[in-house]
């Protein structure tokens, strides 16, 4: 065997190593991202094997039908819906200005007298301030007429240089 040869077979045998390693690391890539995005052990399975059978393809085809997100996202968006929807429900159980409690039903704050909503002028019922028609006598909501100030924005005049 010559040199040449000799120097041949190491660098095709180590072109094989780095080939398998280079394997091995996609399909361990593949196994830990499948982790972090399905739930399920066996699906895990399945796209590890997906990412691994197919050298160097298999990685390209999971990442074009693994799930979009992170299941970590997943639960922290769905805790900050879960927090969010509870912060709304609360804001109608408290007043405004001074955040004591008060009832769905009250037109005004029994303690700092801070108008909640608008009575309906016929049934007498509380209003929200949306509302178009009252939904329990079908009378139309009045909304308030605006008000006309005049003129009230003057143009400064120049004084004149004495």
């Amino acid at each position: 065997m010559t040199l040449d040869s000799d120097f041949l077979i190491i660098a095709r045998n180590l072109a094989f190593f780095f080939l398998f390693v280079f394997w091995v690391a996609t399909a361990y890539w593949v196994y830990k991202d499948a982790r972090r995005r399905i739930e399920d052990p066996w699906m895990v399975g399945m796209a590890t094997v997906l990412g691994a059978i197919p050298p160097f393809l298999g990685p390209i085809i999971y990442m074009f039908f693994r799930p979009p997100e992170y299941l970590e996202d997943v639960r922290e968006r769905e805790l900050e819906i879960k927090a969010m929807e509870k912060r709304l429900a609360m804001r109608d159980l408290h007043c405004p200005v001074c955040l004591s409690e008060v009832d769905v039903s009250f037109l005004v704050c029994p303690v700092c007298t801070t108008k909640l909503k608008q009575p309906c002028v016929n049934c007498k019922q509380p209003l929200e301030a949306l509302w178009q028609i009252c939904p329990f006598c079908e009378t139309r909501v009045e909304t308030p007429a605006a008000i006309d100030f005049g003129d009230t924005w003057e143009t400064p005049r120049r004084r004149r240089a004495e």
